[in-house]
């Protein structure tokens, strides 16, 4: 069995259910924010696809990141900056925030899904054990580890979505 069979089934699983909850969804719905405090559906993809992104490319293997190596960037009307995840924005940023089309939202969303796959697959046993740094904490974590806590955050954000959905349209997620 390969090693992250668990961790690839895992996000497998996620991903499906981020596609059965956006499936029929408009743009206006993947837009719309719950409450003034709330992430739309949305923005809770592209955070999600940012936060791949960032392990897989950056932490990982120390190339740059689809983001800007494929100019999502543009295509998502942002700045070329690496950092920018979603992460510590206010609510008024998020409110702010104008999403571009479900086009734009889904190609992305499918690069970085090819990548991760492509990557767990091909990661060899010697790469997992290797240790990397990254902010906040300043100690030392394998791949492996990294792997493991991408995935949990993947999987969190996967059920935050299918979870707006419902809100919004009812639990067409499930199927």
């Amino acid at each position: 069995m390969h090693p992250f069979e668990p961790t690839m089934s895992t996000l497998g699983r996620n991903w499906e259910m981020v596609e059965a909850a956006i499936s029929d969804m408009s743009e206006a719905e993947m837009a719309q924010q719950p409450n003034a405090h709330s992430n739309s559906v949305a923005w809770t993809l592209w955070h999600m696809n940012r936060v791949l992104d960032t392990f897989v490319h950056q932490r990982f293997r120390d190339l740059p990141q689809l983001w800007i190596s494929k100019g999502w960037a543009q295509e998502f009307g942002m700045a070329y900056d690496p950092d920018d995840r979603g992460v510590g924005w206010t609510a008024e940023q998020v409110t702010t925030w104008a999403p571009p089309s479900p086009d734009v939202q889904l190609g992305y969303y499918e690069d970085i899904k090819t990548a991760t796959l492509s990557y767990l697959e091909n990661v060899s046993e010697e790469e997992m054990l290797r240790e990397i740094v990254f902010p906040p904490s300043p100690e030392p974590r394998t791949i492996a580890s990294a792997v493991a806590q991408m995935t949990w955050d993947n999987v969190a954000h996967g059920g935050q979505i299918a979870y707006i959905r419902g809100y919004l349209k009812g639990m067409g997620w499930y199927r």
